[in-house]
């Protein structure tokens, strides 16, 4: 294990050193893009024991890519480095080198072609995880005359302001929605069920931090690894880890208040919104400490300008409205998912 190579290093020498020779005066893109923990930085040798290998994938204009694809493949040694390049890929044996044309691979990977312009259902629509993969990973080469695989990165790095405060606001919603429930559960005697649902927001918390520093969160295996990754992320970690390793309410309730109030501090700096008071406060009348969740949701949406923003429902984007892999990995499913929940045209 100590001689792993990082996916991304091992991949950057395969396409300079053989990938690179074979498309020679091709116009063309290639990169680490895509799903592959390798492509979020998120691989270790444990990685490389399925579905995981010297991978490029390469971009060419229209028309070329089975022309090309065979080139390649004709080309390939047995092994790169160690590596074998034909290898088991998510249930299919194939060559580490994938060619496509740009448009279709990124309709297949979002449901949408960015260079055509990115509509409100297109950022909505877009699972977090697909968004990191598309924005992530490493491009060793972008030579594509009609519109290349930087541009399009540059495009998707980030939500539009506006957008960016709705799926804010629909965060806190959320935490909003749950947040008095560890107390209450834990007052009657249900630790367990305080216990599941203290998780739960400390889940969502997790999300709103990294949503706040510009980051899309990954799926639920690199979640925390994600949120360690972050600066600043230290203080916000400890008090997450006392509430979902709290044995009764009120310990659990006083780890998930130090991460609202820290969540609220980081909101009022990034100036989103209208400034609020970073402190929990009681629930109604009741013994439960909350941080009015609800309080961000409207100060962010009076920050929105955009109209067709502001008339949407706090439901949120396609991950706000499911967990489900089977659909969050299905751009078509979520698409169709995301628009019948805020009345956009798919």
């Amino acid at each position: 294990m100590s001689d792993f190579v990082p996916g991304i290093e091992l991949s950057r020498a395969f396409y300079t050193e053989v990938v690179a020779p074979s498309v020679r005066g091709l116009a063309h893109s290639a990169a680490l893009v895509g799903p592959g923990s390798e492509v979020l930085a998120f691989d270790t040798a444990r990685s490389a024991d399925h579905d995981w290998g010297p991978r490029v994938l390469v971009f060419v204009p229209a028309g070329m890519a089975a022309e090309v694809e065979a080139k390649v493949a004709a080309a390939l040694p047995q092994r790169f480095r160690g590596y074998p390049t034909v290898f088991g890929y998510h249930g299919e044996v194939r060559p580490g080198v994938v060619v496509s044309e740009l448009g279709a691979w990124l309709r297949e990977q979002l449901g949408f072609d960015p260079r055509s312009g990115v509509s409100l259902l297109d950022w909505l629509s877009a699972p977090w995880q697909r968004l990191a993969e598309v924005t992530s990973g490493e491009v060793f080469h972008d030579g594509l005359a009609e519109g290349g695989l930087e541009a399009v990165r540059a495009a998707l790095r980030w939500y539009p302001q506006d957008v960016w405060r709705y799926v804010l606001a629909c965060q806190w919603r959320r935490i909003a929605q749950e947040e008095a429930f560890p107390g209450r559960c834990g007052e009657v005697g249900d630790e367990l069920g305080s216990a599941v649902v203290g998780m739960r927001l400390a889940r969502e918390v997790m999300r709103l931090a990294l949503l706040l520093r510009r980051r899309y969160p990954p799926y639920a295996k690199w979640l925390g690894s994600a949120l360690a990754r972050m600066p600043g992320s230290t203080e916000l970690g400890e008090c997450l880890g006392t509430a979902v390793a709290a044995r009764s309410w009120r310990e659990r309730e006083q780890g998930l208040s130090g991460a609202y109030t820290r969540l609220a501090a980081l909101q009022n700096r990034l100036a989103l919104a209208e400034r609020l008071d970073e402190d929990v406060r009681g629930y109604f009348d009741r013994p439960f400490q909350v941080i009015g969740g609800d309080r961000f949701v409207r100060a962010l949406m009076d920050s929105v300008a955009d109209p067709a923003i502001r008339a949407l429902p706090m439901a949120g984007c396609a991950d706000q409205l499911s967990d489900s892999t089977d659909l969050l990995t299905t751009p078509g499913r979520a698409r169709t998912l995301t628009a019948a929940a805020l009345g956009l045209t798919a």
